[in-house]
């Protein structure tokens, strides 16, 4: 669920931060996870990527579908590769208190679809996606209405 599902409109999309538009039910797998596990969770889940998390669920890395095709066309079986192995190792996310101005910026710039969310410890604490960013800004216009109308 996110926080902008509850939200009623007319809030100020400028003073919004990523904790607002991001999803905190996200999959995410251990390092030792194999690759056809992760492909499945892709496939089925409807994204792009999972990210990759310690014991803590301190984030340490991401795997997209480019990386298993890229393991693919390596001539790899997913069933034999782990997370660890294939995955990106420094992945770009950003804080839960990120301005949804940067978040924009930063989606745009590096041409991210999505981005983990991480607290001030590197925890995961969410994803958010562009469409989810977008989704927020035309609520935060929505004009509220009465309740008797």
């Amino acid at each position: 669920m996110r926080q902008i599902d509850y939200m009623v409109g007319g809030e100020d999309f400028a003073k919004m931060l990523a904790a607002h538009f991001m999803q905190a039910d996200v999959y995410y797998y251990s390092g030792s996870a194999t690759g056809d596990k992760l492909a499945t969770a892709i496939t089925m889940g409807g994204f792009g990527s999972v990210p990759i998390v310690d014991k803590g669920k301190k984030l340490i890395g991401i795997v997209s579908e480019f990386d298993l095709l890229e393991t693919i066309l390596n001539g790899k079986e997913l069933e034999e590769i782990t997370a660890e192995e294939v995955m990106t190792k420094t992945p770009i996310s950003v804080l839960e208190f990120a301005a949804s101005a940067d978040v924009i910026a930063l989606l745009n710039e590096k041409h991210l679809i999505r981005v983990p969310v991480v607290d001030k410890n590197g925890v995961l604490v969410g994803i958010l996606s562009r469409r989810d960013i977008l989704q927020g800004y035309l609520k935060s216009r929505q004009k509220m209405s009465p309740w008797w109308s």
